[in-house]
């Protein structure tokens, strides 16, 4: 006996009717997050990139299981994969953003203030806090390893195209992280050297630094309010991780 989705599909076929690939491509993504593991990474890299390694630990997934879910969500066009900038043979999996929000997947995180770190705090890290600010008026810090002389004029100029301001900021220390405080690293090479805690979250940025042009680091600021939006939009539904 059919079941009445195997009647539909068969009169779909009948009838000659196809979706537009589009709408298919949205119910593939809507079949992939069907199954709660999948789900449950998707939930997580919302608010962070993660390696597989990372994400296998905290979900308690084993490597071939988790192979196989990353698989299923990146041919669904849900996360992309992307080499580290620090160490080319890791890779962190990134969640596709703008496909993620049309399906109104979230986090259940709740966020405060915020530290951002990456090498130099010259550029990502300061444009974050600021971002981070502005967007949800909560309190936002950046730090660096290995502090630069000062900010770079590349950020300075993205920040006021951006209708922010980096005036008065310097690059600060990374030093004791106080409780209470979330912090979200900005640079590959920081989050591969440190001893992260498992409550950090990481954001995969390239380095504007390295181009210098506008264009790069008006990149970087898009990327950085995108991530942001994602963020405010998953805990303004009120949850908690």
């Amino acid at each position: 006996m059919l079941s009445n989705q195997s009647r539909r599909d068969a009169g779909q076929r009948e009838t000659g009717w196809q979706a537009d690939p589009a709408l298919a491509a949205r119910a593939a993504a809507h079949a992939a997050l069907g199954e709660p593991a999948r789900l449950a990474i998707v939930e997580e890299l919302v608010v962070s990139d993660r390696a597989p390694k990372e994400l296998g630990e905290r979900l308690q997934l084993p490597s071939n299981l988790l192979a196989h879910h990353l698989e299923v969500l990146e041919q669904a066009g849900l996360i992309l994969r992307a080499p580290s900038a620090g160490d080319g043979r890791r890779k962190y999996v990134h969640l596709a953003r703008r496909t993620a929000a049309s399906l109104g997947v979230t986090s259940r995180s709740s966020v405060g203030e915020m530290l951002f770190l990456c090498t130099h705090n010259s550029a990502r890290s300061q444009l974050a806090a600021a971002l981070w600010a502005a967007r949800t008026g909560c309190r936002a810090r950046s730090a660096g390893t290995r502090p630069a002389a000062r900010v770079h004029r590349g950020a300075v100029a993205a920040a006021r195209r951006a209708g922010l301001s980096l005036a008065g900021a310097s690059p600060a220390a990374l030093g004791d992280v106080p409780p209470g405080v979330q912090v979200v690293t900005v640079c590959d090479l920081v989050h591969e050297e440190l001893e992260v805690a498992p409550t950090w979250w990481h954001w995969s940025i390239p380095d504007p630094v390295t181009d210098g042009d506008a264009a790069t680091f008006d990149a970087v600021v898009a990327e950085l309010d995108e991530r942001i939006a994602a963020v405010r939009g998953s805990t303004e539904q009120g949850g908690t991780r």
